[in-house]
């Protein structure tokens, strides 16, 4: 069973910077993309950045030039560095990967949605 456990949420102020981790673990053949997601109270759950195995990115406007995505193949991780962080940035953050396993016994391959528990990025003085 494919898992992910994240890392990194906390408290901190304005302008400040966080950074977060997430680990995938389980019988992987590849992980073609990886993702942040964050959900606010009373807000939809957003995309925040992605990458996939090549180290192409993409980012959400609102984290543009503030926040940077990474990867690590080798080591199945993924981080997001958070810098310049605001009140608005404060939410739940969902690590997600799409992962290409193997069908026990059948020999063929398919991508699965995983996602990590979450976790909670506060942004306040």
């Amino acid at each position: 069973q494919v898992q992910l456990v994240e890392s990194g949420g906390g408290l901190v102020q304005p302008g400040g910077s966080l950074r977060l981790s997430c680990a995938a673990s389980g019988v992987i053949f590849s992980i073609p993309t990886m993702a942040w997601y964050r959900q606010a109270p009373g807000e939809q759950r957003e995309l925040v950045a992605e990458v996939d195995h090549y180290g192409d990115s993409n980012y959400s406007d609102s984290v543009k030039g503030r926040f940077t995505i990474s990867r690590d193949n080798a080591k199945k991780t993924m981080s997001l560095q958070m810098d310049d962080l605001k009140p608005d940035d404060a939410a739940v953050y969902y690590c997600y990967a799409k992962v290409r396993v193997l069908i026990g016994g059948t020999g063929t391959y398919t991508n699965v949605d995983v996602w990590g528990q979450g976790t909670l990025v506060n942004v306040s003085s």
